[in-house]
C-alpha cells in the first residue's frame, strides 16, 4: 500500500476516534463563552460549538496539507542527496 494511503487511514482513523471519544468540550473563545453563558437554550449552546469545529476544519486542513507537501519534498531532497 502507498505511504501517503497510509498515512491517510491513519489520520483518518485518528479524526474517527477522537470523535467517538468526544467529551463535551467547549470550542468557543472567552467571550462567545460569556455571552452564551446567560442563554438557558442548550440546543444552541450545542449547534453553536459544532459551527466553530465545523469553521476550524479548512485552516487545520490547509496546514495538514502544506505540512504534508513540505514533508514530501523534504524526503524526496534526502533520498536524492543519498543517491548522488
Amino acid at each position: 500500500m502507498n505511504q501517503a494511503v497510509r498515512y491517510s487511514l491513519r489520520a483518518l482513523a485518528g479524526t474517527l476516534l477522537m470523535f467517538a471519544f468526544n467529551v463535551a468540550v467547549s470550542a468557543q473563545c472567552a467571550m462567545c463563552r460569556a455571552s452564551l453563558s446567560g442563554s438557558n437554550n442548550a440546543h444552541f449552546i450545542k449547534t453553536f460549538n459544532i459551527a466553530v469545529l465545523v469553521l476550524l476544519t479548512p485552516p487545520v486542513a490547509m496546514f495538514c496539507a502544506a505540512f504534508f507537501i513540505l514533508k514530501r519534498q523534504a524526503n524526496r531532497q534526502n533520498v536524492e542527496e543519498l543517491g548522488d
